[in-house]
């Protein structure tokens, strides 16, 4: 039986549905230029965005709880439009989807072998690493309809990990401590195979993006910025960030720092996550300040007032 409320989970997904329909559909009309290497990635990403959830539907529906049932089926609704938006993007770069991928047939038959908590943990080991691939997409695109399209799909993902952890955390807090952390290391172990696996097989696409291999995979697991900041006393949906313009609270003519529910310290300072070039952890909600890259809510920040950053976005280590 769940123990914890999803009615501000439902809540959230009804909310972002509104938003979603008031906001509307990117302008397909204007076409993409994506390059090859571009194409073949969104294709097999699509893919396994692509399916009706009934698995974990069922699951859901046996755990006892309607209301997380509920949640569920919104979150699944999230998922099939974002294979829906990147199918139409395909089609205005010119390009059609692909009928099924292997490694989308042996991620869905992994997920379904046991019960609720095992399809939640394969869940999850997705859901982060597309967290680093939509960024990636979203910062580094020559495209503007990619990236608005990547912008938009993270921006649910973030909501994502922190849900599905919520549901983890509860079905994993009757185990004896040991086996938690066995569980909690072995899927830290799975987690990066999953990483180098789509490091590889989308290592082109990736460099087209600017990110390199290596510091792909090294991202899911970064304290501050991978899925331990995303999952660390999760309760209830996150709070919206601030989509443009610095915090209005301001010190001797600078912008105050705030320490924002990611747990970042932008000195830019909207809900941001950057600092210098380095990223503090979470994500700037495009602060406008100097070498921001913001692309509205969950834009990324490039160093914005604080100084000529790096640019190399790697998590600090303290």
């Amino acid at each position: 039986m769940i123990k914890t409320g999803y009615g501000s989970w439902v809540r959230e997904f009804e909310a972002e549905r509104e938003r979603r329909a008031a906001l509307g559909d990117p302008d397909w009309g204007r076409g993409a230029q994506l390059p090859a290497e571009i194409v073949r990635s969104i294709q097999k990403f699509q893919v396994g965005e692509d399916g009706d959830g009934s698995a974990l539907c069922g699951k859901a529906d046996l755990a006892g709880d309607p209301v997380y049932s509920e949640a569920v089926r919104l979150f699944i609704a999230e998922e099939q439009n974002h294979a829906r938006m990147l199918k139409l993007l395909l089609e205005a770069g010119g390009a059609g989807t692909l009928d099924g991928h292997w490694s989308d047939a042996a991620f869905v038959r992994v997920r379904r072998l046991l019960g609720l908590r095992v399809e939640l943990l394969v869940l999850m080991i997705a859901e982060v690493v597309a967290l680093g691939y939509y960024r990636a997409l979203r910062d580094g695109a020559a495209d503007p309809l990619a990236r608005e399209v990547a912008g938009r799909i993270l921006a649910d993902e973030e909501r994502h990990v922190p849900f599905h952890c919520l549901r983890l955390q509860e079905g994993l807090a009757g185990l004896p401590g040991p086996v938690r952390g066995a569980v909690t290391a072995g899927w830290r172990g799975l987690l990066a195979g999953a990483a180098a696996l789509v490091a590889v097989d989308h290592g082109p696409a990736l460099r087209a993006c600017g990110v390199g291999r290596r510091a792909f995979v090294a991202q899911p697991c970064a304290p501050r910025d991978g899925w331990p900041a995303r999952c660390r006393g999760a309760r209830s949906p996150p709070r919206r960030r601030r989509a443009r313009g610095c915090d209005p609270r301001r010190r001797r003519g600078r912008p105050a720092r705030v320490r924002a529910p990611g747990g970042c310290g932008c000195r830019g300072a909207g809900a941001g996550g950057v600092r210098g070039g380095r990223v503090l952890g979470g994500w700037c909600g495009g602060c406008g300040g100097a070498g921001c890259r913001g692309q509205g809510a969950g834009g990324e920040c490039g160093g914005a007032g604080a100084g000529a950053g790096d640019g190399d976005n790697m998590p600090l280590s303290a």
